[in-house]
């Protein structure tokens, strides 16, 4: 009997060595399937690399092709300016993720909190993400046409993008901005002075302009495509967007961070979206006025100029029919 009590407490402790064993296992299998998960997750999560246009100033190039499961919808630009303030967001991207993503890109050049944002427009991937920001804290702030275009089309919008996304758009809402400005607001953050400008509208009805007359950076959200054929959809207007395209130029901006295409200078985006808008707008112009049928219209317009832009072929006819049926309402 004497040496029961030992032997048992010899077994005892062999399973309690081995239970501390499996536990490490199970506690590293865990550790390397989140490593692997979040891996995956990040490999197939959108990313920008910020891109200076000034002190302080960084453009986030998106996508220049059409919304995919890929880009996560974010087929265009974003940007942000860093201020002795916080950090003011231009466009918050299309999804809870992307505008995440976008966070992610803000911290590799700042530890700055974000304390604006602001949505230059009405479409998808300038406003869908105001829901992450406005978690963490910051303000958003439009021109107050964009509010209804929002309330009109932010359902279908997400709607549309969960079509193409599928669980991408996980935590994805319209979140309407804070608060609005009518024309213009300026925010004088320490010595960065930031102008809010809002013209006729264009692409959509709410667009507007952030420009930074300091080192003469304009941020043009959709009104402004380069590299890529702009868009005109039944939300548009041509003659509204052709007059916040003059209003524009009269700031004689030394660079522009577009809606879409990389960072240019305005001649580019001069030839590229309103050269275009000029071609398309005064061609309709005249065949509405002699009742040129809307099928000859569209194959009587020369825009071979512009066939080297990318989604060309896809959004050229397209445009001038939408242009077309914009001039014959009443």
């Amino acid at each position: 009997m004497a040496d029961t009590a030992p032997a048992k407490n010899r077994g005892m402790g062999v399973v309690r060595i081995l239970k501390g064993k499996i536990m490490k296992f199970r506690l590293w299998i865990c550790l390397w399937l989140s490593f692997v998960l979040a891996s995956f997750t990040a490999s197939g999560a959108v990313m920008f690399t910020p891109v200076p246009v000034a002190k302080n100033v960084y453009a986030l190039i998106g996508d220049t092709g059409m919304r995919t499961f890929e880009n996560e919808g974010m087929n265009a630009n974003s940007g942000f300016i860093v201020t002795s303030f916080g950090v003011v967001v231009i466009d918050s991207g299309s999804t809870w993720q992307v505008a995440k993503a976008i966070h992610r890109a803000i911290q590799t050049v700042t530890r700055q909190p974000v304390k604006i944002v602001v949505n230059t427009g009405g479409q998808d991937h300038r406003w869908l993400g105001n829901g992450y920001f406005k978690s963490i804290g910051a303000e958003i702030i439009a021109a107050r046409p964009v509010l209804a275009d929002m309330q009109v089309r932010g359902g279908m919008q997400l709607d549309s993008l969960r079509k193409i996304l599928g669980k991408k758009v996980a935590g994805t809402l319209p979140v309407y901005p804070d608060r609005f400005f009518d024309q213009s607001e300026t925010l004088h953050l320490g010595v960065q002075e930031i102008q809010l400008l809002y013209f006729h509208g264009g692409h959509t009805p709410g667009d507007s302009v952030v420009w930074l007359p300091t080192q003469r950076v304009l941020f043009s959200g959709d009104l402004v495509f380069v590299d890529r054929i702009l868009g005109i959809f039944p939300f548009s207007n041509t003659q509204n967007w052709l007059d916040s395209f003059a209003a524009m130029e009269k700031l004689e901006p030394k660079l522009i961070v577009p809606g879409h295409g990389k960072v240019c200078d305005l001649s580019l985006a001069q030839h590229d979206s309103r050269d275009y808008l000029q071609l398309l707008h005064g061609h309709m112009v005249e065949s509405v006025k002699d009742w040129v049928e809307l099928q000859i219209a569209i194959n009587s317009l020369n825009d071979d100029a512009y066939r080297s832009l990318r989604n060309f072929d896809s959004l050229h006819r397209l445009n001038a029919s939408n242009v077309y049926l914009e001039l014959e309402k009443p």
